[in-house]
């Protein structure tokens, strides 16, 4: 383990001070593009001289991506993510967020799984239908991570930014157990698939994920403020953030969305009443840096894994129409709730296009996709669309979102 870390730090210390000295991308995007290009160099290295990577090799496959992701490095984003969300600016748009992060990833991931089908059959590959709705429900998630640090270099509507931020917070959350709840019906045979086994397990994810994150963010809030030490209060938030994850995943509760509500309770509850100035200040600062250093690795490492990602031209075709699949989906899942809480806004054309545009997928879509191998049919051509569209989503639409947000 300590071989690994060293490993991945050592590689993206150095990736980042590429990006920083010559690319000068933001870091996630940069750091992510240098590693794909890597990637893709070890892999056509490979057809070369085949021995010669054998080790890489060994090494990658060594560990699990998708496990590392979503057990390991996922509380620390979310947590640090929702640590500096506004409640009160949140509540002022908590209509729209909520119906995008649970009536709109549904939305999406029907639309998308019934439009796979369709595309993946056009190219003779035999999938079942609850498989491709699967993968709707992996892609439909959001991680806007990426375009946040651009969105704070431009004048845009503080509704608009609270929108996506705080979309991208629960979305994560809702459409990880959305794709638990298929999972469970897929891999629990036929009697699974009743209304009241659905209800159960979707409960179970949902309340039971809300209910330990405010209790542990209860606990948390309590400790900080019978105290006044920053080391300690800093101490106290990595509790939560280890302790709670660890007891949603023993509960079969949503880890996500538990570590999404501690960080708006201990965020904003915590910072008013709980934290002295200085604390305020050294929490902030340690759990940006946390933050940083997270998505650095995280981006690193799906550059890297496309070294192990089947190199198969009829997948990559389904995988380039996918994402043409993916941009429509996001598009209509976003109609109804738009419209119906935003029809009094100005330049509403704008504001959904940037809504569309600048919901990003990233590292949760490639994990969940990477925990499917060999589980599921057709888990290679999931994987390698899924890559096809985080990669167009990172590259293209993150570098690009810039000129739509210019225009505010």
């Amino acid at each position: 383990m300590l071989t690994f870390f060293a490993i991945i730090i050592s590689i993206s210390a150095v990736l980042g001070y590429i990006n920083h000295k010559w690319l000068k991308l933001p870091n996630t995007i940069g750091v992510m593009f240098i590693s794909v290009v890597l990637g893709i160099v070890l892999r056509l290295f490979e057809t070369l001289y085949p021995g010669y990577t054998s080790p890489l090799r060994a090494f990658l496959e060594g560990y699990d991506f998708s496990a590392f992701v979503l057990d390991f490095i996922l509380c620390f984003l979310l947590f640090a993510g929702s640590l500096h969300v506004n409640i009160g600016q949140l509540k002022g748009a908590r209509a729209t967020v909520f119906s995008y992060a649970t009536i709109g990833v549904i939305i999406s991931t029907i639309l998308i799984g019934l439009l796979s089908k369709l595309v993946i059959g056009l190219f003779g590959y035999e999938v079942s239908l609850i498989s491709c709705f699967l993968f709707g429900a992996l892609i439909s998630p959001t991680d806007p991570i990426a375009v946040i640090g651009i969105l704070s270099q431009y004048k845009i509507p503080q509704k608009l930014k609270t929108e996506i931020i705080g979309e991208s917070l629960f979305n994560d959350g809702v459409g990880v157990v959305v794709f638990s709840v298929i999972f469970s019906l897929i891999t629990g045979g036929d009697h699974s698939f009743t209304a009241t086994n659905i209800t159960k397990i979707f409960a179970i994810e949902v309340l039971g994920g809300l209910a330990i994150g405010l209790m542990i963010g209860y606990a948390g809030y309590w400790l900080m403020k019978t105290i006044d030490h920053y080391q300690t209060e800093i101490m106290i938030t990595l509790a939560v953030v280890t302790g709670g994850y660890s007891a949603a995943s023993y509960f079969h509760a949503s880890g996500p969305l538990a570590m999404v509500v501690a960080g708006l309770l201990i965020g904003n509850k915590g910072k008013e009443h709980a934290m002295s100035d200085i604390t305020t200040e050294y929490v902030d600062k340690f759990w940006e840096l946390i933050d940083e250093i997270c998505n650095t690795i995280l981006f690193v490492l799906m550059g890297l894994e496309i070294f192990l990602v089947p190199f198969d031209l009829g997948y990559i075709l389904v995988g380039t129409l996918l994402i043409v699949v993916a941009l429509a989906a996001r598009y209509i899942s976003l109609l109804p709730a738009f419209f119906l809480f935003n029809r009094n806004e100005k330049r509403k054309g704008l504001n959904l296009a940037v809504l569309t545009w600048g919901g990003l997928r990233g590292g949760i879509s490639i994990a969940l996709a990477l925990s499917l191998t060999n589980k599921i049919e057709g888990s290679s051509l999931f994987i390698v669309s899924t890559y096809c569209i985080v990669l167009f989503s990172i590259m293209v639409q993150g570098l690009s979102i810039k000129k739509l947000l210019a225009k505010y």
